[in-house]
């Protein structure tokens, strides 16, 4: 258990592509293809393209790539735990003896294509010339793949820092209003303060358990539902809630302290102003992948959104968009006398995750 755990991050961190996806091989095949056309146009055209010089250069050099990527695919857990200079140099190394077996090949089993290739070059030459090519395409290459790995691994340095700046701007912000509405509850009702308090100890302890900006869409209904609780024993009655959830998974993956701070900008801004109050609107649907979430409330007239509103709203942009892509949206609208806040976000479960049960969280 602890080998795995401690190999996967090693692994994920190699500058090294895996080579055996798709995608990566690709690149290289066609980057390949791309080395061929330099080699032969770099060669003096007497009589017309030579498209048979082409094509055999470019079945030898392809034979080079895929035999290194089969290898590299087989030896990159082992290359993962060296230092990059040293898995560099192995890499290149391995590089060269490919080379310079698929050149004895070409000797041993095509002395015609040899002989075309050669042109003239003596044997020797041949080798020597494929050899520092393979060296020289490979350290570039190599070194490509390492500035690649460096530069996403210090924006995803940047991007942990925001998340952490986030995270630390909403929590005392959720905090300082949550201890205003206890507040006020003590010139109303003792038994209900003491009681919100202990429910602000639960909401408290949950908030803070997570670390690492995901939560899970029950964790958060449940956080939300302990922070109504606080602000029920203020409103009673004023503030109703209605909340529609259709076939959301219990375990689908939402940034942390997403639905709360929603619902407390629909409180403070839609219900305590209010003298008759009004309801409190929760739907959220999970279709084809994708999240649909929209947080309603009442806007009195006399009531404006201000910077402390925006603020909560920008803060969820931001870590939606960070975990989630530039296709994770919130969007805001006011239709008459409702506010809306619409969330929405492309997301799928691991097999494990949707096979578990759903729980009804309708309320």
């Amino acid at each position: 258990m602890h080998k795995k755990s401690t190999s996967k991050p090693s692994q994920a961190n190699f500058f090294l592509p895996e080579l055996c996806q798709a995608e990566a091989l690709l690149g290289l095949v066609l980057l390949a293809e791309l080395l061929v056309l330099v080699l032969v146009l770099a060669e003096p055209i007497n009589q017309g393209f030579d498209w048979s010089r082409l094509a055999l250069t470019s079945l030898f050099v392809q034979w080079v790539v895929l035999l290194t990527a089969a290898l590299l695919c087989v030896l990159r857990p082992w290359l993962a735990h060296l230092k990059a200079v040293p898995a560099s140099l192995i890499t290149c190394l391995i590089v060269m003896l490919l080379t310079f077996l698929c050149s004895w090949a070409t000797q041993y089993f095509n002395a015609e294509y040899l002989g075309i290739y050669l042109r003239g070059e003596s044997l020797g030459v041949f080798y020597l010339r494929n050899l520092l090519i393979s060296l020289i395409m490979s350290a570039i290459v190599l070194r490509f793949f390492y500035l690649q790995s460096e530069s996403k691994r210090q924006q995803q340095a940047q991007l942990q820092a925001r998340l952490e700046a986030l995270q630390a701007r909403i929590q005392p912000h959720f905090l300082f209003n949550t201890l205003n509405s206890i507040a006020s509850l003590v010139a109303i009702d003792v038994d209900k303060a003491e009681l919100a308090i202990l429910d602000l100890s639960d909401l408290l302890r949950a908030s803070l358990a997570n670390h690492n900006g995901l939560s899970t869409w029950q964790q958060e209904v449940n956080l939300a539902q302990q922070y109504l609780s606080i602000e029920n024993h203020r409103f009673g009655e004023r503030m109703q809630l209605d909340w529609q959830i259709e076939n959301v998974p219990p375990q689908l993956p939402i940034p942390h302290l997403t639905l709360q701070p929603l619902l407390e900008n629909a409180v403070l801004h839609g219900i305590q102003p209010s003298v008759a109050g009004g309801t409190i609107s929760v739907q959220a649907s999970y279709q084809h992948n994708s999240l649909q979430l929209k947080v309603s409330n009442p806007i009195p007239e006399q009531v404006s959104p201000h910077k402390g509103m925006r603020l909560a709203l920008d803060n969820i942009q931001a870590r939606l968009v960070s975990h989630f892509g530039p296709t994770a949206k919130l969007i805001t609208t006011r239709q008459g006398a409702v506010f809306i806040a619409h969330i929405s976000y492309p997301c799928s479960l691991t097999p494990t995750e949707a096979d578990q049960d759903h729980e009804n969280l309708n309320r």
